[in-house]
């Protein structure tokens, strides 16, 4: 086996391996769809004890399981190291991301799913009126590769919270990460049934089940186009659906930034994690003032990066060996079309690593700032004007999240963004607060995890109105209503709205 295979699968099984060295991991089980069926509706069984432990309850195992995590963290991170590549810190900075979400989850959600009054209008004053938030049942959850625990816990912990059991299907690049990850739910509690957090395992065709198999809810992450496909067959069965799909994010570096701090803070989020994030940085438009004094020091930042599978590596291999494919394509179509790579190029690439690649003066058109690259590449632009930065920046069909560099202005740029989320004079800064809510728009993908909105992402609105005393004569919900009364709506209805030009 070659580092180049990350996932090989028999007719019935998966086996995981190291994506640097090609090393078998594990061998699991390829759930089919009566498999599936099976799971998910076992998961409908432990929904109901999950959903009647209450918040309270629910919040306590959910604590428990972030203990256990912390308690055996190196091991998970070296489990997450050699089957996704990235190093053991980068890892560990993942784990803490995901439980530092899950604790906000489990304390937060009784304020998030509390009862809420509104007012009933002037005429069901005699009314009660309250929304109440009711958890979904069983949700299904699809995660990737490139942040195997953090990316899908945005949407499994604050199903959890909600009252909802999970059912997850991990990357067929990180099934070992994923099982792991369920089963510390399990061995954390052991009091309770199996099946409130439980994974399924294989490659599309499991993930296809699972969008099929009648779960209340699909959270997925990945392609754009994947993405599609899910929804157009959740559509089927007018599944309800959370996308988190690809980004190609920009960053703005005004005339007046610290540009030191800039090329720090870009040099890391374009190729952090081998540039395998979807809120990485992958273009840069700067003020052209300070365009030269940006690049000379994002390269003098990027210089000293190197990528590799030891403990002096900054980043590791390309998880995925087609993903190689699609960066070379892309450094390739920026340089024909009279790009220039001041840092690297072609010659970066020595799979399953590739160093990193600055490429300037790249057109609009080109793969490299049109499409997601989703590696250790970036492009920078040199700009006459922030305005111009805030249209070119706006002109992506993607719009998942971006990044501002201003001492005086970056609130006012932020604002003019199309993107779900914004880090001003930071990058990803919004992706660990977990109050944030996080989601993409336009073929970044629909709805949004983290914060109250993720866990009422995982839930239905109730509205219940109650009766609290009746009026004599002003029956109006009734085939006993009289034309008199009738005729004292019309008039205070007259007053109330028909006198405004």
């Amino acid at each position: 086996m070659t580092a180049s295979t990350t996932a090989v699968a028999t007719a019935q099984t998966l086996t995981s391996v190291n994506p640097a060295t090609g090393a078998e991991i594990a061998e699991w089980p390829v759930h089919d769809e009566v498999a599936v069926a099976d799971i998910v509706a076992r998961a409908r069984v432990a929904a109901s004890v999950w959903r009647d432990l209450g918040i309270d309850g629910r919040r306590k195992a959910l604590l428990r399981w972030n203990s256990y995590l912390v308690n055996h963290a190196d091991e998970l991170c070296e489990l997450i190291h050699i089957e996704n590549g990235k190093t053991t810190e980068d890892a560990f900075l993942e784990l803490v991301l995901a439980v530092e979400h899950t604790d906000w989850a489990a304390k937060n959600a009784k304020k998030a799913l509390a009862p809420e009054k509104v007012s009933p209008g002037m005429l069901m004053a005699n009314f009660e009126a309250i929304i109440e938030q009711r958890p979904l049942g069983v949700v299904g959850v699809i995660g990737p590769w490139n942040y195997p625990i953090y990316t899908p816990n945005g949407s499994i912990a604050y199903a959890l919270a909600a009252g909802n059991a999970v059912v997850f299907k991990p990357s067929e690049h990180t099934t070992s990460v994923g099982n792991y990850f369920a089963d510390a739910f399990a061995k954390a509690n052991p009091d309770l049934p199996l099946g409130i957090f439980t994974t399924v395992n294989g490659f599309g065709a499991t993930g296809g089940a699972l969008v099929k198999s009648g779960v209340d809810k699909i959270a997925f992450t990945g392609s754009t186009a994947t993405g599609k496909r899910i929804a157009a067959v959740a559509a089927e069965t007018l599944t309800p659906v959370v996308l988190e799909c690809g980004g190609k994010d920009a960053a703005i570096v005004a005339e007046d930034a610290n540009i030191a701090a800039a090329a720090d803070a870009i040099a890391w989020s374009s190729m952090a994690n081998s540039g395998q994030t979807c809120v990485g940085t992958e273009r840069v438009y700067v003020v052209d003032t300070v365009a030269d004094e940006f690049i000379a020091a994002l390269k003098a930042k990027l210089s000293t990066v190197k990528p590799g599978s030891d403990a002096k590596a900054t980043y590791g291999p390309m998880t995925m060996p087609s993903q190689i494919d699609v960066v070379r394509s892309h450094i390739a179509d920026a340089l024909e079309k009279g790009g220039r790579a001041v840092l690297g190029g072609l010659e970066s690439i020595k799979a399953p690593f590739i160093e990193p690649v600055i490429l300037v003066d790249v057109p609009e058109d080109s793969l490299a700032v049109a499409e997601e690259t989703f590696g250790p590449t970036v492009t920078v632009r040199s700009v006459k004007s922030v305005d111009e930065a805030v249209e070119l920046a706006n002109a992506s069909k993607y719009a998942l999240a971006s990044s501002v560099f201003s001492k005086g202005q970056g609130m006012e740029i932020a604002r003019q963004l199309r993107a779900g989320a914004t880090s001003v004079n930071s990058v990803l800064a919004f992706a660990a607060i977990s109050g944030l809510p996080f989601g993409g728009v336009g073929d970044s993908g629909v709805g949004r995890i983290h914060g109250k909105y993720g866990i009422r992402e995982f839930t239905r609105a109730h509205s219940i109105a109650r009766q609290r005393f009746a009026i004599p004569g002003m029956e109006l919900l009734s085939f006993s209503r009289k034309a008199s009364t009738v005729a004292i709506i019309r008039r205070v209805i007259g007053l109330r709205h028909g006198r405004h030009k």
